[in-house]
C-alpha cells in the first residue's frame, strides 16, 4: 500500500529566504503546526504546494530536515523554483508600471513565492522528471489565450505554468509511479479578458493533453496520479468550472472523492456541490468552501481508503490552516 497526499499550507513570507530563517529556526509557530498535522498522516509521498521555493532547493530541504528530526524521514526531496515572481520585463496587467508583481510571469512578491516541492520516502527518479514549467502559454494546443489583451512580445515570453507542472517519477517497489504534480493560479483577480480564469482553464487541461501525448514528450506510462491545487471547484465559485470536470471526468483517471465530517460541518448553503469534498475554507458567503486540492489517480491503481485531514485547533475555533491535506492509499490491482 501506498498514501501519497497533497497540502497546501500556504507556507509563504513576504520576501526571499524568509521561510527558510523561520524554518532553521525552529521556533515558528506555522511550521511547527504544519509538521504537526503533516506527522498525523506521514504520507510516503507528499506534494506541498504553497511553499516558497528558491533556486538551490535550500528553502524544502530544509523543512523535511525539520520533518525527519520530528520524525517523518523524507530523504528525497524535489524541487525548483517557481515561476511566481519571475521578472517578464512586460506591463502584463497593461497598467503603465513595469516590475509590479502582476507584471511578473504569475503574481509574486519575488522569484519563487509559493511554489511546489515533492517530498518523498520513496526514491525519486530524478534524471527522469519532465517539466513543463517553461512551456508558453501560446504553445499549448488550443491555447485559450485572452483576445486582444496580450502583445507579441507578452506572448513571447509570458509561460502557462504560473507555478510549475511536473511529471516526478517516484519507485514504488523498483517501478516508477508518476506524480503530475502542479499549481494552478487563481481563476479571479482580474478583468473582463478573463486572463486569470483561462489560464487556470488551461493550466488544468495541461494534464489531459499531457496523456494525450500532444505536449511533445511521451505520454506517462502507468500507474500515475494528477496530483495539487488546481484552484478549481467543479460545482462552486469563480473559474471554468467544466474544465475540472472534465479532468476528473476522463476515464484514464478515477476520482477517489476523499471527503470529511470537517467539511461538510462548514458548508456554505449557497453552494451546490457536496460539501463534504471540499479541501479549503474561505471567507463567506465568497469564495466559501470549495473542492480545490485533487489526487486523481490513473485508472489501473486500486483505491483503498481516501479522505481530508484538517488541522483543528484545540480550542474549537476552527481549523489552523485554510487547506486541508488530500490523502489517498491505493495498491497495484
Amino acid at each position: 500500500m501506498l498514501r501519497v497526499a497533497t497540502w497546501n499550507a500556504e507556507l509563504s513570507r513576504k520576501g526571499p529566504g524568509v521561510l527558510l530563517r523561520d524554518i532553521l529556526s525552529g521556533e515558528d509557530n506555522e511550521i511547527l503546526s504544519a509538521i504537526d498535522h503533516i506527522l498525523k498522516t506521514t504520507p510516503d509521498v507528499l506534494v506541498l504546494t504553497g511553499i516558497d521555493t528558491d533556486f538551490d532547493g535550500h528553502t524544502v530541504r530544509a523543512f523535511a530536515s525539520a520533518l525527519t528530526q520530528a520524525g517523518a524521514a523524507y530523504p528525497h526531496v524535489f524541487s525548483r523554483i517557481s515561476n511566481a515572481g519571475q521578472s517578464t520585463g512586460r506591463d502584463l496587467d497593461k497598467d503603465g508600471r513595469l516590475g509590479q508583481a502582476r507584471d511578473a510571469q504569475s503574481y509574486g512578491e519575488f522569484h519563487g513565492q509559493g511554489g511546489l516541492a515533492v517530498l518523498s520516502r520513496l526514491p525519486i527518479e530524478a534524471n527522469k522528471i519532465t517539466d513543463f514549467s517553461t512551456l508558453l502559454w501560446r504553445d499549448l494546443p488550443q491555447a485559450r489565450v485572452p483576445v486582444d489583451y496580450y502583445d507579441a512580445g507578452d506572448l513571447d515570453v509570458l509561460r502557462l505554468s504560473s507555478t510549475n507542472h511536473w511529471d516526478v517519477p517516484v519507485l514504488w517497489d523498483e517501478t516508477p509511479i508518476h506524480m503530475l504534480a502542479f499549481y494552478a493560479t487563481t481563476p479571479v483577480f482580474d478583468g473582463d479578458e478573463d486572463r486569470n480564469g483561462l489560464r487556470n482553464a488551461d493550466e488544468i487541461a495541461l494534464w489531459r493533453y499531457y496523456l494525450d501525448g500532444r505536449l511533445g514528450a511521451p505520454a506517462p506510462t502507468t500507474p500515475f496520479i494528477v496530483i495539487g491545487d488546481a484552484n478549481l471547484d467543479p460545482h462552486d465559485g469563480d473559474g471554468r468550472i467544466e474544465d475540472v470536470q472534465a479532468l476528473l471526468a476522463d476515464s484514464r483517471l478515477q476520482d477517489p472523492q476523499p471527503h470529511s465530517a470537517h467539511a461538510k460541518g462548514i458548508s456554505n448553503d449557497a453552494h451546490t456541490g457536496d460539501a463534504a469534498l471540499d479541501t479549503a475554507d474561505w471567507d463567506d458567503p465568497v469564495p466559501g468552501n470549495l473542492r480545490v486540492d485533487y489526487v486523481l489517480p490513473s485508472a489501473d491503481l486500486k483505491v483503498i481508503d481516501a479522505g481530508v485531514s484538517w488541522s483543528l485547533a484545540s480550542n474549537s475555533e476552527g481549523a489552523l490552516f485554510r487547506h486541508g491535506l488530500v490523502w489517498i492509499d491505493i495498491a497495484r490491482q
